[in-house]
């Protein structure tokens, strides 16, 4: 091999390399307070919850999503339209750089469908999202009481997570 071409190989080493370091640092995902409500027995279907953040310096793309529990898990949005709530399917949803998109009743929320067994409450699942360029991410999702509102309040969740009001001084 001739000395340029070893440097010209080099050279496009360097450059993959920092491309694909680049693409990572630019694409930091993270996903937490991830959360499902109880369903009834033989509900077939049920939503899960969740706060994605881009602490990147370029937008991404949350693309897909799949889990065990479910034979399907899609994006979904709960939108109000001349006073009637709907519900659609989202294709795909932007995750802005430097910023979060909470996942909650009433708004954006992992639908999930032809569960295979009911979500019981204290128990949690695993659920993965695909992103344009993050690729794919796992989150555990906990599962809290039947007509939860919120996955933070310790009362929601069945006592996974402690009222920081009930604790002793």
């Amino acid at each position: 091999m001739t000395k340029s071409r070893a440097i010209v190989l080099a050279i496009l080493a360097l450059a993959t390399l920092s491309g694909a370091a680049a693409r990572a640092e630019d694409s930091a995902i993270t996903l937490g307070d991830a959360w499902a409500r109880a369903t009834p027995g033989k509900a077939p279907n049920g939503a899960a919850y969740l706060t994605v953040t881009n602490s990147g310096t370029a937008p991404d793309r949350l693309v897909g999503a799949s889990s065990p529990v479910a034979a399907k898990t899609e994006l979904h949005e709960d939108k109000e339209e001349n006073g009637i709530m709907k519900m659609r399917p989202v294709p795909a949803l932007a995750i802005p750089p430097g910023q979060s998109v909470t996942f909650k009743p009433g708004a954006y929320h992992l639908m999930l469908t032809g569960l295979k067994e009911p979500l019981k409450q204290g128990t949690s699942f695993p659920v993965t999202l695909t992103f344009e360029k993050a690729g794919a991410k796992q989150v555990q999702v906990a599962v809290g009481r039947p007509g939860a509102m919120s996955g933070m309040a310790g009362h929601d969740m069945g006592g996974m997570m402690h009222d920081m009001g009930s604790m002793p001084k």
